[in-house]
Formats: C-alpha cells, sequence, structure tokens
C-alpha cells in the first residue's frame, strides 16, 4: 500500500516527508483495519516529523532519528479487518478515530480510540473532527468548566482547535468572542461567535471585557495580559500556541501558569488531551445535533502531504485540512 513516511527529522517537510510502498497492516487484539478515506492534518504531526521541540524526543519518539516512520493520528473509513477481543465494529463498518500511521492507504485503530462515524456528514469533515475535536471538548468541558451564559474569549479562533472550541463553546450556551487575523475572520463569524476581534487591529486583552474563561490555541500572549482579561474567579486553558523553540517549544508559559495558579484567584493550566472512545462519540452527538460542523479549508493527496505540512506551519490554514489516499 502506499504511505506517507519520513526516516528523518527536518524542519522543512519538503526534505523529509515521501510516500512509500509498505505492507497492508494486520490487526492486533483490540484493534481493527481502517481503509482509510480520509485522514486529518493536526499540528502534532509537524511536531513529529520535525522532532521538535527537542522534549519530545526524551519522550520516546527517538533521539536522533523517528522510532515510528508512519504520520498521520486522525482517521476515518471503512472497517475491513477485525482483531480479537473487539466488539461493537465489524467489517463495513463506517468509523473515525484515532490510528496508526494514518497517511496511508489502510491503517490499524485501536477501538479503544474508535466511534462509529457520524450521520449526515463526509469522511472529510469526520477525519478533521479527533484530535483536534476532542481538545476543544475537553477544554470547554473539563478544564474551562464553561456553563450558560458565561463569557468564553478563545485566543486563535481560526485555527484546527479554536475553530472546534468556539463551536462548542456556544453549545454550552456560552456567549463568545473569538479571536483571529483580519483575513479569517469572516470564517470565526461563520462558525458562531457573537464576537470577533481581529488581533491585527485591536487588543481583546486590555482589559476593556472580562471573560469567565479564555481559551488560548494561539498567539502565546504573556501571562499577565491573559489574566487581565478575566474575571477575578475566570479560568485560563492553554491549548497550543507553540513557538519555534528547540527545547521546550514554547511550554514554558504553560508550566508557569501552572505553577502559578494555586497562589491567585484565578485558575490556570494546560493539559494533555485524552484519547478515548466516550468523547469520540460526544463529538459524534454534537455534529449530528447540527452545534459542531467540521471547517475543512481544503484537502491533499498522499504526495501533497509536504505542500499540506508547510501550510499548517506558516499559518495559511483556516481551520482544517484533510488527506485523501
Amino acid at each position: 500500500m502506499a504511505a506517507v513516511v519520513r526516516h528523518r527529522y527536518d524542519l522543512d517537510p519538503h526534505r523529509t516527508v515521501e510516500v512509500d510502498a509498505l505492507p497492508v497492516p494486520e490487526p492486533a487484539d483490540g484493534e481493527v483495519v481502517v481503509q482509510v478515506s480520509a485522514a486529518g492534518l493536526d499540528r502534532g504531526q509537524w511536531h513529529l516529523m520535525a522532532g521538535r521541540p527537542y522534549l519530545m524526543r526524551v519522550m520516546g519518539f527517538g533521539i536522533r532519528r523517528p522510532k515510528e516512520p508512519q504520520l498521520g493520528l486522525d482517521v476515518a473509513g471503512t472497517v475491513v479487518a477485525v482483531g480479537g477481543e473487539v466488539t461493537g465494529f465489524a467489517v463495513g463498518d463506517e468509523v473515525f478515530g484515532l490510528g496508526h500511521g494514518t497517511f496511508a492507504a489502510y491503517a490499524r485503530v485501536p477501538v479503544a480510540k474508535l466511534a462509529h462515524a457520524p450521520a449526515g456528514v463526509s469522511a472529510t469533515q469526520a477525519a478533521a473532527l479527533p484530535v483536534s475535536g476532542l481538545t476543544a471538548l475537553q477544554a470547554v468541558r473539563d478544564r474551562a468548566k464553561v456553563q450558560p451564559g458565561q463569557r468564553v474569549l478563545v485566543m486563535g479562533a481560526s485555527g484546527g482547535v479554536g475553530s472546534y472550541v468556539v463551536q462548542i463553546a456556544k453549545a454550552f450556551g456560552a456567549e463568545v468572542t473569538g479571536v483571529a487575523s483580519g483575513s479569517k475572520v469572516d470564517l470565526v463569524r461563520a462558525l458562531g461567535a457573537d464576537h470577533v476581534v481581529d488581533h491585527t487591529t485591536t487588543d481583546a486583552l486590555d482589559g476593556s471585557v472580562r471573560y469567565d474563561a479564555v481559551i488560548d490555541t494561539g498567539g502565546h500572549r504573556r501571562l499577565r495580559d491573559l489574566r487581565r482579561a478575566l474575571t477575578r474567579s475566570g479560568r485560563l486553558v492553554i491549548v497550543g500556541s507553540e513557538t519555534g523553540a528547540k527545547v521546550l517549544g514554547g511550554m514554558q508559559r504553560q508550566l508557569l501558569a501552572t505553577l502559578w495558579s494555586p497562589f491567585v484567584s484565578q485558575t490556570m493550566g494546560t493539559f494533555l488531551s485524552s484519547e478515548n472512545a466516550a468523547d469520540l462519540d460526544a463529538l459524534r452527538d454534537l455534529v449530528e445535533s447540527g452545534a459542531v460542523v467540521p471547517a475543512v479549508e481544503r484537502t491533499y493527496a498522499l504526495d501533497e502531504v509536504a505542500d499540506a505540512m508547510a501550510a499548517l506551519a506558516a499559518g495559511r490554514v483556516r481551520g482544517k485540512v484533510v488527506i485523501e489516499p
């Protein structure tokens, strides 16, 4: 089968990402094999390709070169083989979730990270949901603890995670303000944001409006600026906004927020999203109710993955891009 691979780390995807011929995978116990209709691209795949920040290398991804050559995590497609100890899924089922090396014609997917595909949307849209959608759902529901009537500010509202945060916060009954650059404010408005701020002309953190929750997915503003926009008991959730720093990649801001939080009235911190089937089911319900619509800007073929990664790294993507094998 055709599959996207890289055998070394490099900041430029055009120097390292390529399409190779690999064996079709076999499912282990607790897994299925999915014929891939579409696979979403998230920022994490760029980090895995680049080997940045270096912290991720010592966390088990390979010090000098990648341990796992394939790329791709998000997936939507059709089950073609079922491993042992699998219940609830059968050959022919349309599914979405998080698999292994999904930028390929076929991919292994653990059933613990798999759900039946939402009705009424394409496989392309379903493939754009898992990583970014799970992160957004858990940021809004579990970390910001958004309640009806609260004011929520979304930094980076036009991005992969931010576009879902806007919609999910609205579904939870919040009054949502989205922050984006001028060329992307129309997308944020179309997502349902009550207010849209163009950060190139207006500072949403000037303190003129106080928010019950600030969910920061982009911008890398200072903690003191973010706190200025919060109510006295507000919550700050940082779920992205990396820099190009080699060692920590900008994570020092998240670490500082976590350390500082116990000493102030506001709650500040970050988290790693949980990849689980129950929350994929919750995302499916939001999509089927019409509350969430994946914002897919465009699709790329397997031999265009390097172009897709370059566009993502350059900040040219509005919403999500999807790979279609």
